[in-house]
């Protein structure tokens, strides 16, 4: 379902994917089945998203951002593409940032260019993220800094292993 409000030139949209109100879709971004791109987003031309993604509103999905699947962007996450940004720069070099599988990002997160969030990792809303995030990892603050991880069935742990009720975990749980 792409809603009519929408300015949508892409014609390979899943019929499984909704695009709602007030969004941007470029002709040659690649979108996957069963996504959710809520309202005012965009997404430029150079664009990968995944099958099962969400992508909340007021996101922009610059040149050179690629979405594993089931990956979460939060509301009003902010990506940015070029490291040196300057007005009217035509020596600028575009930075790609690559989400993996299942990683979630917070509401209101700032992720710089060239970086890699890896599967399954959390950043945490309003976090700003500055460099590469490892797999399963849980990521929180400006600039961000690793608080935890998360285990594969999204129970939170300290940097020691431990749950809030300070039960020590195998690494196995969160390496997956």
């Amino acid at each position: 379902m792409i809603h009519p409000l929408t300015d949508c030139k892409n014609k390979n949209i899943p019929k499984s994917t909704n695009i709602w109100q007030f969004c941007v879709i470029f002709p040659e971004a690649q979108i996957g089945e069963n996504c959710n791109i809520c309202s005012h987003c965009l997404i430029e031309n150079e664009v990968k998203i995944g099958n099962n993604c969400t992508v909340k509103c007021g996101v922009q999905l610059w040149d050179g951002i690629e979405l594993e699947d089931n990956v979460m962007i939060g509301a009003n996450t902010t990506f940015t593409n070029d490291l040196y940004p300057r007005a009217k720069n035509k020596d600028w070099k575009q930075l790609s940032t690559k989400i993996c599988h299942g990683a979630s990002i917070g509401a209101g997160s700032v992720i710089l260019p060239g970086l890699t969030i890896g599967s399954h990792a959390m950043i945490g809303a309003g976090s700003v993220v500055t460099k590469d995030i490892p797999k399963n990892s849980l990521w929180v603050g400006n600039p961000a800094q690793m608080k935890g991880y998360i285990t594969k069935d999204n129970l939170t742990l300290d940097l020691q292993l431990r749950d809030k009720d300070g039960n020590v975990h195998d690494y196995s749980e969160i390496d997956y």
